[in-house]
């Protein structure tokens, strides 16, 4: 099955993605993480995309279609794949298409998690970082010590500033506005799926399963 997951920061993505890639034998692709394996590994593409990063810019789009292309031509993709925060345009939803197209796998489903802006409020400002070893918590779920200190780096556990409420509206605002093309195009291509992420994970994964099953 060949999947692409929507959804705000905080509505749950990176959970459900890791239930579905077990549950259906299929692999994850995130194109964030594949620019920086790139990068590491010094490859043409990762050279071309560190150059604008190095810039301050955002790296082009046919640059981006060009690494998905060659990740989706690996064989762990043949059984199929989630693609995770790609695409986030429509010139990017056109240029997977053909690519698909080329490949004889069109998608079978656009998944797009909906929860509410008070319930990402919530969950993205209760998370907290150790700065030294990069471990999560999370003040209602998975609490720090009380003394904010990792009880086996020694790190101290912060807030950081991109969880701060305020913050994270402003960057909600900014998804909304930029991924609303997105969902209309994928609706009008009548691949687009709504799912309601409130509630446990448990619950939003056999919403999502449910809904794989009808289709």
């Amino acid at each position: 099955m060949r999947i692409v997951l929507m959804g705000a920061p905080g509505s749950g993505k990176g959970t459900q993605a890791a239930r579905l890639i077990k549950h259906l034998g299929i692999v994850h692709i995130s194109t964030g993480d594949i620019l920086r394996q790139d990068i590491r590994n010094h490859t043409e593409l990762g050279r071309i995309a560190q150059e604008y990063m190095n810039q301050g810019q955002l790296v082009p789009d046919e640059v981006i279609l060009d690494t998905v292309r060659a990740r989706l031509l690996q064989d762990d993709c043949g059984s199929g794949f989630i693609l995770d925060g790609f695409p986030r345009t429509i010139p990017q939803a056109e240029g997977l298409k053909n690519i698909l197209a080329n490949m004889s796998a069109p998608l079978d489903v656009v998944i797009n998690l909906k929860v509410t802006a008070e319930q990402i409020v919530k969950r993205l400002s209760a998370r907290r970082v150790c700065q030294r070893c990069g471990q999560d918590f999370n003040m209602i779920t998975n609490p720090p010590p009380p003394d904010m200190i990792h009880p086996e780096c020694g790190g101290e556990i912060v807030q950081r500033d991109d969880d701060r409420p305020e913050t994270i509206r402003k960057r909600l605002e900014i998804y909304q506005r930029q991924t609303e093309p997105l969902r209309q195009y994928y609706r009008q291509e009548g691949m687009l799926v709504e799912v309601d992420g409130m509630g446990s994970a448990s619950e939003v994964f056999q919403r999502i399963g449910r809904l794989l099953d009808a289709s």
